[in-house]
């Protein structure tokens, strides 16, 4: 079931953007009252604000969380033209504020002159990199070049997307075989312009991003857009906030040996779901990317799910209030065979915030004693089934609850 929970976040002014760190641990909220907060779960699964500043002149639209690799770091960007990056600091022994953190301003990014739309960080894989985009239709790559010394970053690229940019995100696959991408998408409100998310691929020879698609077939506004996880896809996963949720499927072509020029890709689109009936503001995965969740102008939280034949459908729909959504016409309406998190839906309860955005939290710390236990999501992830638990067939055996219920092996003879 769900369980939803209220947070009084106490933002004066809408809430545009929620940000779970690695861990899911922690979170960020940032709004239009100039503001980011930080909120930190505490062991009864409460959730905490432990840092609240003003950190632009104007609307904050989003904000995100580094790889916790290179320490407690945030970015965040405004209307206000800005990117800044801020880093959490424990008093020294010698401070008045001894044992307590607080974040302090580490640099601001200035180049854009118009208003940033998103900031994203590049994966942990290709070293501490910021990525922005902004109205004038320009995609920013910025570089750290020393880790220790966040107040110093290098502008490395300057990408232009010829249209207003709204959303950007990376391709997080490690592979070898996959160059570093990103997609771009665009809010332009002029249909006549196809092709409202680009993507772009860093060649190797020129050293340069080049755009290896345009995909002609969105020509309505993008809100948001999100890259599958890749555990060890050939291919890549795309999902897309329009005017629907959509979700593409980019196979790269094999590349010829004489050819410098980006990778060529096969676009497929293997699911669009108009249910919300309106605007979809934001598309987020969990971390095995087998579920994905949309959250739109109706008020409601969908989540969809491909089964073994790859066919996407909806398993689960929450009203902004965090309560299921019954009775709907073809929709579920057994809510116990969702995924449900106390969690995930917290956020849409925040004070002052619509519907309108939905994140998954990451993994929680490994498990003590568990050596894969980074790779297990938490326990509010877990997809219950009504059927009973599978009982252990030999006393001694751990109990273990499974995420489907199986069906016992038969038992071979002379046992």
């Amino acid at each position: 079931m769900f369980v939803a929970r209220s947070i009084a976040a106490d933002h004066k002014d809408l809430i545009h953007d929620v940000s779970y760190d690695f861990h899911g641990r922690r979170m960020a909220t940032c709004s239009s009252d100039q503001s980011v907060k930080v909120w930190d779960k505490s062991e009864n699964g409460e959730w905490h604000c432990t840092a609240s500043w003003k950190t632009h002149s104007g609307s904050v639209w989003r904000v995100t969380w580094a790889h916790p690799e290179f320490g407690q770091v945030l970015a965040s960007c405004s209307f206000d033209r800005t990117a800044a990056v801020w880093e959490e600091i424990v008093g020294e022994s010698n401070d008045k504020q001894r044992g307590l953190s607080h974040w302090i301003k580490r640099t601001t990014l200035v180049d854009s002159r118009t208003s940033v739309t998103d900031v994203k960080f590049a994966p942990k894989h290709m070293g501490l990199m910021l990525t922005t985009c902004s109205t004038d239709g320009v995609v920013r790559i910025y570089e750290a070049p020393d880790v220790m010394n966040l107040s110093q970053w290098s502008l490395q690229h300057e990408i232009s997307c010829k249209l207003s940019c709204s959303c950007i995100s990376w391709n997080p696959s490690s592979s070898r075989a996959h160059p570093p991408m990103f997609a771009v998408g665009s809010d332009d409100s002029n249909v006549t312009y196809g092709g409202k998310v680009q993507i772009y691929e860093y060649n190797e020879n020129t050293r340069k991003y080049a755009k290896a698609e345009t995909l002609m077939t969105v020509t309505d506004a993008v809100h948001d857009i999100a890259f599958a996880p890749n555990l060890g896809r050939s291919f890549h996963v795309l999902a897309i906030a329009t005017k629907d949720v959509r979700i593409f499927k980019l196979v790269p072509m094999r590349k010829e040996s004489t050819s410098t020029g980006p990778t060529k890709l096969e676009v497929q689109i293997v699911a669009q779901f108009d249910n919300h009936n309106s605007q979809v503001w934001r598309v987020s995965w969990n971390i095995t990317s087998t579920l994905l969740a949309s959250s739109g102008d109706d008020g409601c939280v969908r989540l969809w799910k491909a089964n073994y034949m790859d066919n996407w459908k909806c398993t689960g729909i929450l009203k902004g209030d965090g309560s299921p959504l019954t009775g709907s016409s073809g929709q579920p309406t057994a809510m116990s065979t969702v995924v449900g998190s106390s969690v995930q839906t917290s956020q849409n309860a925040l004070n002052g915030m619509s519907a309108g955005r939905y994140f998954f939290p990451p993994l929680d710390p490994p498990r003590a004693g568990s050596r894969y236990g980074h790779l297990l999501p938490p326990s509010s992830l877990i997809e219950h089934c009504d059927a009973e638990p599978i009982q252990p067939q030999h006393q001694g055996l751990p109990h273990r609850l499974y995420s489907r219920a199986l069906l016992p092996l038969p038992e071979a003879d002379g046992q």
